[in-house]
């Protein structure tokens, strides 16, 4: 009977991880889709094309009352010889001191540009500015992908807010792996889902390759 009851608990909470790992991917891809949409405001494609990785935080939470403090939770995929890596899961974590009150929720976008930004993100803690080169990333059609900060950067952030997308420094904030969500779902480790090699994108439940099919199309 005890056994019964472990199964039966143990299903249970595989169906709700995966319907929750999901809904991440799903707000992940729409966030994507829609700043990839305007042309003259986007993501410039040959960035996409050459980056190593592209991590999205949708909806990352920042609220202030003299602490504040932001927080969200994100999808990382890595590029394969065949595409893009089945996602793991992140975390996001960060917080500031000041006179400041407020909240809102906001769409972060990491390109992650060489083997150096790769091995940053693959750490079990990585404050991003702390350890890597973090540079905010131009923006349009026209940008000027060549410029000193872009090429020298080991990671380009992108943030959308009340509609307004743009490059922004994103520094003092923390990323960390979502340890339980890569658990359900892989039963391995983000630096096993992201390593070398990745896992493909194949391997993950049907529900979640739509994202990495997403970025290939977008990077055309």
């Amino acid at each position: 009977m005890f056994s019964v009851f472990a199964v039966s608990a143990t299903a249970q909470n595989n169906v709700r991880a995966l319907r929750e790992a999901t809904e991440r991917v799903d707000k992940a891809s729409i966030v994507m889709n829609e700043i990839m949409a305007s042309m003259d405001k986007s993501i410039p494609r040959d960035l996409l094309k050459k980056a190593e990785a592209v991590v999205v935080f949708p909806g990352a939470i920042k609220a202030a009352f003299i602490f504040g403090g932001q927080g969200g939770k994100g999808i990382a995929i890595r590029r394969t010889r065949g595409g893009w890596s089945a996602p793991a899961f992140l975390n996001m974590a960060g917080g500031s001191v000041g006179f400041q009150i407020g909240g809102s929720k906001t769409d972060y976008i990491l390109l992650i540009m060489n083997d150096k930004g790769m091995n940053a993100l693959l750490k079990d803690k990585f404050e991003m500015g702390g350890e890597g080169s973090v540079a905010a990333g131009p923006v349009g059609r026209t940008a000027a992908a060549s410029t000193n900060a872009t090429a020298k950067a080991e990671i380009l952030t992108y943030s959308r807010a009340k509609g307004l997308f743009a490059g922004v420094s994103l520094k003092g904030v923390i990323i960390s792996p979502d340890k339980d969500m890569n658990a359900a779902i892989y039963k391995r480790s983000a630096d096993q889902i992201l390593g070398t090699p990745p896992v493909t994108s194949s391997a993950a439940p049907v529900s979640l390759q739509k994202f990495g099919s997403l970025v290939a199309a977008l990077s055309r």
